[in-house]
């Protein structure tokens, strides 16, 4: 049964270009669906998680950690009389702004591009699918509803102060009313991506030889996930102990959000999603000492697995692979496919950095790295 405060398409605030609607799919389905074709998301599959693509063929990349964080948010939404296919098409479109190498990269292309606008990969995501995704006859982008662009804008809360350009150009365009919250639908997807990431970053970590199961045996949940798989199988082979254990820390934080999240929505009064917008707080949270338990663990991530030896030494060279193609591009930009290379002839530095910006965003790891030797080592 749908809740009162979940988004209804058939009240959906509409496409900035107006479209007949479909006779078998919703319009956030349709989102969904859209997202799923599209370019961007495909180039997911090389794109890295915490390790290079190439190094591994079972570690995540940010496609399949996009799926986990849909089939998450899916389940949270459904739980919660939410509107599950607006939930998926946010959880799946949160992470389509990333650049190659993960966060590394991130951090590398927003310092070059701080003189020209800045760089965030969700506003890039934003930029994305209402401008770069070019397929459609009667648009660019992807043409997507106002709530599931809110969604991707402001999933992770009120976005005020300085905006990246990206998303300050669009916001003119296209109201979002970015300091509001956004819908309980959006924060579902905010959490999942936060329990989707922790605990597939414990299993990556893991099968990385980082640390070992004895290693995070002290951590709050997950000493307790163990102890309770050694108590039912004991003896049981390491491997299938550890993924007992670790899905039965997956499932303690997914109840534990719903859990909280069902009180604090029937304590919001809340009888539209317009309220769950306009509360002044969000709706879709952890308890608090589930929280507490959670920075512990992402804390002990940090230090072993994020600022490990082996993880900083890749870190320090893909940060020089994204160093040096963004001044090559800017300088010879005929190096660029043509689509690229026409819409960086402009005088504009600022507006060729943009481009530049653009296309080694949506570069996978194994291209930028091709690139990198093709155009930097070789010479």
């Amino acid at each position: 049964m749908t809740a009162p405060y979940a988004c209804d398409p058939a009240g959906s605030r509409g496409r900035l270009v107006p479209e007949s609607e479909s006779a078998f799919r919703s319009c956030f389905q349709r989102d969904r669906d859209r997202i799923i074709h599209s370019t961007a998301f495909r180039r997911l599959k090389h794109k890295t998680q915490v390790f290079v693509e190439h190094e591994g063929d079972v570690y995540r990349t940010r496609l399949t950690h996009s799926i986990e964080v849909a089939q998450v948010a899916r389940t949270i939404a459904g739980a919660l009389g939410l509107n599950t296919e607006l939930t998926e098409a946010v959880a799946l479109a949160h992470d389509l702004g990333h650049t190659p190498f993960g966060h590394t990269g991130e951090d590398a292309l927003a310092e070059l591009m701080a003189p020209f606008g800045g760089f965030d990969h969700n506003a890039q995501t934003l930029r994305i699918v209402t401008t770069l995704e070019r397929h459609y006859a009667e648009f660019d982008g992807l043409n997507l509803t106002w709530e599931s662009l809110e969604g991707i804008a402001k999933h992770n809360g009120p976005v005020t102060g300085d905006l990246p350009l990206a998303l300050a150009e669009y916001d003119a365009l296209h109201d979002l009313e970015l300091t509001t919250h956004a819908s309980a639908e959006a924060q579902v997807a905010a959490l999942s991506d936060d329990i989707a990431y922790t605990n597939h970053d414990l299993q990556d970590g893991l099968r990385a030889g980082l640390f070992s199961d004895d290693d995070i045996l002290h951590l709050p949940v997950i000493g307790a996930a163990y102890a309770e798989v050694d108590a039912r199988f004991p003896g049981l082979d390491w491997r299938r102990r550890r993924h007992e254990a670790l899905r039965r820390v997956f499932g303690v934080m997914v109840a534990d959000v719903i859990d909280t999240s069902r009180a604090a929505l029937a304590g919001s009064g809340a009888q539209s999603a317009s309220d769950i917008r306009h509360l002044g707080r969000p709706v879709i949270a952890f308890s608090p000492a589930h929280w507490q338990d959670l920075k512990q663990i992402r804390a002990f991530l940090f230090k072993n697995m994020y600022r490990a030896p082996q993880v900083m030494e890749v870190r320090a060279h893909v940060t020089r692979v994204v160093n040096a193609l963004f001044p090559f591009y800017l300088s010879t930009p005929q190096a660029m496919p043509d689509r690229w290379t026409d819409a960086a002839a402009v005088s504009d530095q600022g507006a060729r950095a943009r481009i530049v910006g653009d296309y080694i965003a949506g570069m996978t790891d194994r291209f930028a790295l091709q690139e990198f030797a093709k155009h930097i080592e070789s010479h």
